[in-house]
């Protein structure tokens, strides 16, 4: 016997395969037809490559991002029988509460099972900024305990043609990270043949000739194989030389999930799958090798009392309480320590970019593990130079360019704030945010759907909105209503440079993700520049500013609208009130109420485009809480349902103008 294969506890390897076999055959005949497991996703074939390497994450950085058809994995992790199938029967005492699909895993402890999402692809940058994590703490924060530490992504044939492969793989590769990426491959994305997904259906022959990539490949059926490759891999990549890729031949012995039957597949290719049965091929290689006959049956039964042991007590849970469902959408810390006065130093106005630049560099300077990263930010400071000479300050390790991948700078910040970090990353322009969708999403549920046992506190900067001078389809968008509808996300839309000291400073400190909107037409706007507030200053999130008094009309706008507005009613002022949202969400919804109960008329002011935008929100607020004190109808000014265009007269007629704005308040006070 090898020194891979004796490094292995047998037995428990064996009883943690016959209780994944006897638990996915329980929910596949009998719990899924009768409807307690509502949906279910099969792991069997793919077992014991799984259990192999939970054995071997025993350091305290450990971590592993998995798929929906890693449980036996996470069983080996610790996952006890009964939150397994409690978790696939919605019960309370689930890993997420009642809240995500049973096969979507999350723990803490040793290894960390990262939060998974349930998107094909999306397990895989996160990993890599846990990756990066680990070098971070090791290398820059001087924590020895996490070297040698790791990171494990599993994922299936199919999901290696996803960006979020890619984008990690490339992270992982040029910077030459710890993580070990599994390829479970079982000839099956659903129906799709892995031909489909990658040339010649086998990923790790096409990506041979890859720099800074070990590849192994093989079995993982065979018991005494499958051993060696992943004790091979493991001691690899835990020498910090960089990632690795295993990919495991294995049958994948059920449907996709519980709705799929297989009817695709020939019955030859089913005969051969379950000729490859890795349960069976384990019981031929340590029966009688290691164990007798009768122990091994003895066994077996231990298991299947175990697991029906376990199925009882998840019966026997209660429901998730319905009441429940709205908690751990927020941290709940409450707002984050600083001053709430503006202490300026000096009397000089500053832009914004020059505020937003110095905040940075304050809580770079008081927070070690803060972290600023984007395509462009390092030597060249950004495109629109927010970051300028802060690498040269803090370093490449801090202040550091990412690969041309959105998917991949948002999925890096959801792994590295997992890991402790505080991920402050850039998106050049909102439109560069499309890509970045599917992480954006899963990072703002995440708390929620591991009912709050994980957060991940990132701050995205993200530049938009129309420029001073020009505006076009790719740059000048705003489209805060899309964020605005992403569960779990703080949206903050500063208008002025002490506002946005103020706000940015107030999510760095706190305890959930952030989006912090620039918008482009305001960062060097004459009107928009503030004393520096101070290196304390925070501004709590939620509270409209009033800037200009009035006692007949409400004019709510935000970001680059506030400025329009005040110029459009500057002969106004005592009639016109203009308040400042500075936050999206949360947003003043007593403040705007308040407002409108003294004035009697409101008028919503924003660029994003009038069909479903913000202002939509505040509308339905007001008309519902606040119809009764209501003199006229409520009105909107905001773009049409087209892109912001080129030319500037074009622009014009897009984005509104003062002139517009004033006609609209005119308007009102004349109602």
């Amino acid at each position: 016997m090898t020194d891979s294969v004796s490094a292995f506890d047998w037995r428990r390897v064996a009883r943690l395969v016959l209780a994944s076999r006897t638990m996915d055959n329980l929910e596949e005949d009998e719990l899924y037809p009768r409807g307690v497991v509502p949906y279910q996703f099969s792991a069997r074939g793919h077992e014991l490559g799984q259990i192999l390497l939970s054995q071997l994450l025993d350091r305290p950085g450990d971590a592993a991002s998995v798929y929906y058809r890693s449980r036996p994995f996470v069983l080996g992790a610790g996952l006890s029988l009964e939150t397994a199938f409690a978790s696939g029967m919605a019960r309370a005492g689930s890993v997420s509460g009642g809240r995500d699909v049973g096969v979507v895993f999350n723990r803490p402890g040793t290894p960390t099972i990262l939060p998974m999402a349930g998107d094909v692809g999306a397990q895989f940058t996160p990993a890599a900024g846990w990756a990066q994590a680990l070098c971070y703490r090791a290398h820059e924060l001087g924590e020895e305990a996490v070297e040698g530490s790791m990171a494990v992504v599993f994922g299936g044939e199919g999901a290696v043609a996803s960006n979020g492969f890619w984008s990690a793989l490339t992270m992982a590769t040029t910077l030459t990270l710890p993580l070990l990426f599994v390829v479970e491959d079982n000839g099956y994305a659903i129906s799709v043949r892995g031909g489909l997904q990658t040339p010649g259906g086998n990923i790790a022959a096409n990506l041979a000739a890859m720099g800074n990539l070990a590849i192994w490949e093989g079995s993982g059926t065979d018991p005494a194989e499958t051993a060696e490759l992943v004790t091979t891999a493991v001691a690899a990549v835990r020498r910090w030389q960089g990632p690795g890729l295993l990919r495991l031949a294995v049958p994948r012995l059920s449907g996709h999930s519980s709705h799929d039957n297989q009817a695709y597949k020939p019955e030859t290719v089913v005969n051969d799958e379950w000729e490859r049965d890795p349960l069976r091929a384990l019981r031929a290689y340590l029966v009688p090798g290691q164990f007798s006959a009768e122990v091994w049956a003895e066994m077996v039964e231990e298991v299947e009392a175990e697991v029906e042991a376990a199925r009882q007590a998840a019966l026997a849970q209660p429901e998730p309480p319905p009441a429940d469902v709205a908690r751990h959408v927020w941290a709940g810390t409450g707002e984050p320590a600083g001053e709430r006065t503006p202490a300026p130093p000096e009397p000089r106005r500053i832009n914004m970019i020059e505020a937003i630049r110095r905040t940075l560099d304050g809580e770079l300077a008081r927070n070690p593990r803060l972290l600023v990263f984007g395509e462009d930010v390092g030597e060249k400071g950004g495109v629109h130079t927010a970051t300028l000479g802060l690498q040269q300050k803090y370093g490449e390790g801090r202040v550091f360019d990412t690969s041309l991948s959105e998917e991949g700078i948002i999925g890096r910040a959801t792994g590295m704030a997992l890991a402790g970090l505080r991920p402050v990353p850039e998106i050049q322009f909102r439109k560069y945010a499309d890509p970045a969708t599917e992480q954006l999403h899963n990072l703002g549920t995440l708390r929620w759907r591991t009912a709050g046992r994980f957060g991940a506190p990132v701050v995205v900067r993200v530049p938009g909105g129309f420029g001073r001078k020009v505006g076009d389809p790719w740059h000048s968008v705003s489209d805060e209503a899309a964020f605005a509808h992403a569960v779990g996300w703080r949206i903050a839309y500063p208008s002025n440079a002490e506002d946005a000291v103020g706000l940015l400073r107030a999510a760095l400190r706190g305890e959930d993700p952030t989006i912090f909107f620039e918008h482009r037409a305001q960062l060097d706007a004459p009107w928009a520049r503030r004393p520096y507030p101070g290196d304390d200053y925070v501004l709590p999130f939620g509270r409209a500013r009033r800037v200009q008094e009035g006692n007949s009309l409400t004019v709510v706008a935000w970001g680059a609208m506030v400025e329009r507005c005040l110029v459009a009613t500057e002969t106004l002022a005592g009639s016109v009130e203009v308040l400042d949202l500075r936050t999206i969400i949360p947003w003043d919804r007593e403040g705007v109420l308040a407002s409108v109960r003294k004035t009697a008329k409101l008028l919503v002011v924003h660029e994003d485009i009038a069909v479903a935008g913000f202002g939509a929100e505040i509308v339905a607020t007001v008309a519902q809480e606040g119809f009764i004190y209501l003199d006229a109808p409520i009105r909107r000014l905001a773009a049409p349902a087209v892109p912001v265009p080129f030319n500037k007269r074009m622009m014009d007629e897009v984005v509104p103008a003062v002139e517009r704005i004033r006609k609209e308040v005119e308007a009102l006070l004349a109602f």
